[in-house]
């Protein structure tokens, strides 16, 4: 059977297959029912401040992401177009699209930990210092930039239909392990799949926890590269140096302002590479050493019993 190419404009029909519409209703009572047991058992999985900047960040996300649509499944269909071959739309090719596109989220997810650039598009995520449903949409603006990693998926010859179907499905499963309501699942299912419980040690900051359980929907990735981690201790939650803000346009962009800064003084082209792609905070500039060098002659300056009160 001759492979049929796909336009552009038949690519507008990815409107007709948007799931998010009919998720949202879940997703909300899924959100109200987490504060109210929150509210019942006393707890605080909610702060306010902390999730308005959620939901602005992740409106600001839904609306990015609906215009980028076409454009970005639009460089899917070209490459889909090149390949002389076709995956058929049948029941197993969704299968062995969703397990590409997974494998492809875990790299995604890994390098963006472990590269200052690509970090810089997934630090929001990690910015809050709570762990609930809200914290699902704290995806960045600049998110986008990391499709690039999901080329492979047209390159298989998995049509953008397919694709972007399988994408909503491995989002929306992101949104149900963001929570502390659930603990421990049964053991095959923690074997195989993400769980809450592997997702809260990943947005842990307690050192066992740091760059571990990339996995998007299967844990097995993890498995079989060596990043998978239990958890064990309470995970606490947020950046190993924390923002302090509830500003969504800061919460986004701080990373990126940071880099910019740090690049003005790099003195050659292999230093910046290196800034940019080697992992978060083991690159250090000139000018970050003048500053560290400042904080420390700060420290020594301030009396000792001045320091003692504020411990």
């Amino acid at each position: 059977m001759e492979k049929q190419l796909i336009t552009f404009d038949q690519l507008q029909h990815l409107d007709d297959l948007t799931l998010m519409q009919y998720a949202i209703p879940i997703i909300v009572l899924s959100v109200v029912a987490e504060w109210l047991v929150g509210v019942y058992k006393r707890r605080d999985y909610y702060h306010k401040k902390d999730f308005m900047a959620a939901l602005t960040i992740g409106g600001v996300n839904a609306i990015l992401g609906g215009l980028l649509k076409i454009w970005l499944f639009g460089i899917a269909m070209v490459i889909y177009n090149m390949v002389p071959w076709a995956l058929p739309r049948v029941w197993w090719g969704y299968i062995v699209c969703f397990v590409a596109v997974d494998f492809c989220r875990y790299w995604a997810h890994r390098l963006a930990h472990e590269q200052r650039f690509w970090w810089a598009t997934h630090v929001t995520h990690h910015s809050s210092e709570k762990m609930n449903f809200s914290v699902s949409f704290r995806t960045g603006w600049t998110q986008h930039l990391k499709f690039v990693f999901f080329i492979p998926v047209p390159l298989l010859g998995i049509d953008p239909f397919t694709f972007f179907i399988c994408h909503q499905v491995a989002v929306l499963y992101q949104f149900f392990v963001h929570t502390e309501l659930i603990k421990k699942l049964p053991k095959p299912i923690e074997y195989i799949f993400v769980t809450p419980s592997h997702h809260r040690a990943h947005h842990g900051s307690n050192p066992e926890y740091i760059d571990k359980n990339y996995g998007s929907t299967f844990i097995i990735w993890d498995r079989l590269f060596g990043t998978f981690v239990p958890e064990q201790e309470k995970p606490v939650y947020g950046l190993t140096k924390p923002v302090n803000s509830f500003n969504p346009i800061y919460l986004v962009f701080h990373e990126w302002i940071d880099i910019w800064h740090d690049l003005k003084y790099v003195k050659s082209p292999s230093e910046a590479f290196q800034l940019l792609f080697k992992p978060p905070g083991t690159v250090v500039t000139e000018h970050q050493r003048q500053e560290q060098q400042q904080t420390n002659e700060h420290v020594e300056m301030v009396p000792q019993e001045q320091l003692l009160s504020y411990k």
